[in-house]
């Protein structure tokens, strides 16, 4: 085949170092604008963006021409040095280590886009623990909390 096609969708949270709570309102929909930017320039799209205050969600169409190690690796570098540049105040922000990438189906997209609107009502309920800990159950994913949590 002379071509190569891809149609990959992924769900990417994140969260702040040791989940503090520094990711603000009145600045969170202009960082959501600048990781629009950063995933066009590596030939993805940003679907959806949400979180609250200690954590990002983002659904991906992923570029086939990129591994999501060296996307997340670039929008978490690249937006900390935005906010520590840009948002006075900030220059104590981290994002943690780790990442969680979760593959969505085509028929799962509206679900995904759903659940990333809601992220406040969600956690009015439940922390950023408990959701990754449901994310990983429901995915499968087998993990030792022991060295979850930065």
């Amino acid at each position: 085949m002379p071509q190569s096609f891809a149609c990959v969708y992924a769900h990417l949270i994140f969260s702040t170092k040791n989940r503090e709570r520094t990711i603000k309102g009145e600045w969170a929909p202009r960082l959501n604008e600048y990781l629009v930017g950063i995933l066009r320039q590596r030939k993805c799209e940003l679907l959806a963006a949400g979180g609250v205050e200690d954590h990002v969600h983002l659904l991906i169409s992923m570029s086939r021409e990129i591994a999501i190690s060296d996307l997340v690796r670039d929008v978490k570098s690249i937006s900390s040095h935005w906010i520590h540049t840009t948002i006075p105040g900030s220059r104590a922000f981290a994002w943690q280590q780790g990442y969680s990438v979760f593959s969505v189906s085509q028929s799962g997209l509206a679900d995904v886009k759903d659940y990333i609107a809601r992220q406040e009502e969600h956690h009015a309920k439940r922390s950023f623990k408990n959701e990754l800990l449901m994310f990983l159950k429901k995915h499968g994913v087998e993990y030792d909390e022991r060295y979850m949590w930065d």
